[in-house]
């Protein structure tokens, strides 16, 4: 499985951003997708995931800000931004759940 994350940028607070992940290698429909970020000096955590069959679920930081959605017939999910903090600042990274090996991150920058 191939995983390629793109969209990220440098913002100022308050703005927004859309990610955007295409997965290849996969029966891509039939597996949850997750979003994940790694801070500096952090652990990588999950921030939000879907299901195959749509359900959503978001860490509490993150609620009602960011919102993730998946294209089947593109292979593709997607993270969008939205009410960006500089907390938010990290690099991005999609995976399959269960995790496969971790592909190309993008990072995202907010500026206070």
């Amino acid at each position: 499985v191939q995983l390629q994350a793109s969209g990220g940028g440098s913002v100022q607070a308050g703005g927004s951003l859309r990610l955007s992940c295409a997965a290849s290698g996969s029966i891509f429909s039939i597996y949850s997708m997750g979003w994940y970020r790694q801070a500096p000096g952090k652990q990588r955590e999950l921030v939000a995931a879907i299901t195959s069959g749509g359900m959503t679920n978001y860490t509490d930081s993150v609620k009602g800000r960011f919102t993730i959605s998946r294209d089947n017939a593109k292979n593709t999910v997607y993270l969008q931004m939205n009410s960006l903090k500089p907390e938010d600042t990290a690099v991005y990274y999609c995976n399959q759940l269960p995790r496969v090996p971790w592909g190309k991150g993008t990072l995202v920058t907010v500026s206070s």
